[in-house]
C-alpha cells in the first residue's frame, strides 16, 4: 500500500507509535462499559470549511486496531470540504472504533489543517505563476505526512532532508567567512564538491549577494527576509538566469505582494510549524448498533 508516493511501511510505523502512545495499555472506559460484541457505524464530520487530507492514514489506524473494521472514504484527499460534509464512514466493532477515535482524528485534523492553510496561500497567488512551498520546519517523525498534506493543499515541497539539495544558509556562510572565504568562493566550493545532479541554492540577504550568487553559477537564489522593493529589484537584475525563491516573514497579508515581485516560488515555514487543525469530529450512529 502506498499513499501518493508515501512508503506503506513508514505510514504503518507512524500509526503504530501513535496507537502505542494512546491505546497501548487498552481503553479502560470502553472495556468496562461497552459490550465486546456491539457492532455499529460512525462517521467523520467536517465542522469548518477547508481541504481534507489524511483519509488513508485514518484507514490504517483502524486496520491496525481491528482488521475487521471497514472504512469507506467518500471524499478524497485534496478535495475542498465544508461544514457538514462526511469524508468517511467507519463500521465494525464499537470498542475498536472508540479505541481509534482520538488517534485517527489527530492525524486527520492535523493534516487537513496543513492542507487547508496551504490552500489559502495558493488562492492568494494562483494567478501570478508562483509556487507556494514548505520548509523542513515540520513535526519530528511526521515530515513525509506533513509535506504530503502541503501537496494536497496545492503547494510544492522544498527539500525533504539535509541530503536532498545543497542549501547554503547564514550559518554556513558565517562559519566559512570566519575562515576568510568570500561569499562567491563559498558557492564555487559548493559547485566543485557537490554530487552530480544535485541543485545548489544559497541565501542572499542583499541584492549584491543575489547577483554574486547568480554570477557564481548558483541554481537557486533564496532572497532571505528582503522587503518587496528589494526583491523586485533583485528579480529584475537576475533577469531569469536562475530560479528565485522568497523566504522569511511571509504571511497571508503580504504573500500576494511578495508573489508580485516575480519570484518563482515562496517558502513558508508556517505551513507546517504553525498550522491550525481543521475542526473534525467522529460521530457514532446509535441507530445502527446491534449485538452479535
Amino acid at each position: 500500500m502506498t499513499i501518493e508516493g508515501l512508503p506503506a511501511d513508514y505510514i504503518d510505523k507512524i500509526v503504530e507509535v501513535a496507537l502505542a502512545e494512546d491505546a497501548g495499555r487498552g481503553d479502560i472506559t470502553s472495556e468496562i462499559l461497552i459490550p465486546c460484541d456491539l457492532q455499529g457505524r460512525a462517521y467523520m464530520l467536517i465542522k469548518e470549511d477547508g481541504v481534507i487530507s489524511g483519509n488513508q492514514v485514518v484507514e490504517r489506524v483502524f486496520q491496525q486496531i481491528d482488521d475487521s473494521v471497514k472504512v469507506v472514504i467518500q471524499i478524497q484527499d485534496g478535495t475542498r470540504v465544508k461544514n457538514g460534509d462526511i469524508p468517511m464512514i467507519i463500521s465494525g466493532n464499537v470498542r475498536s472504533i472508540l479505541k481509534g477515535e482520538r488517534v485517527s482524528l489527530n492525524f486527520l485534523q492535523r493534516l487537513s489543517g496543513i492542507a487547508s492553510g496551504t490552500a489559502l496561500y495558493v488562492e492568494k497567488t494562483h494567478d501570478l505563476g508562483v509556487d507556494i512551498a514548505d520548509t523542513r520546519k515540520t513535526t519530528p517523525t511526521l515530515r513525509l505526512l506533513e509535506k504530503y498534506a502541503v501537496r494536497m493543499g496545492g503547494g510544492r515541497n522544498h527539500r525533504f532532508d539535509l541530503n536532498d539539495a545543497v542549501l547554503i544558509k547564514d550559518n554556513h556562510f558565517a562559519a566559512l567567512r570566519a575562515l576568510g572565504v568570500s561569499y562567491k568562493d563559498i558557492i564555487y566550493k559548493a559547485k566543485q564538491n557537490a554530487p552530480q545532479g544535485i541543485k545548489i541554492e544559497a541565501e542572499a540577504r542583499t541584492i549584491q549577494e543575489a547577483l554574486d550568487a547568480t554570477e557564481a553559477g548558483i541554481d537557486i537564489v533564496m532572497l532571505d527576509n528582503m522587503n518587496v522593493m528589494e526583491m523586485t529589484r533583485a528579480v529584475e537584475l537576475i533577469a531569469g538566469r536562475v530560479e528565485v525563491e522568497a523566504s522569511g516573514g511571509v504571511n497571508l497579508k503580504n504573500v500576494r505582494s511578495v508573489a508580485e515581485t516575480g519570484v518563482d516560488f515562496i517558502s513558508i515555514g508556517s505551513l507546517t510549524h504553525s498550522s491550525k487543525a481543521l475542526d473534525i469530529s467522529l460521530e457514532l450512529e446509535p441507530q445502527t448498533f446491534k449485538l452479535i
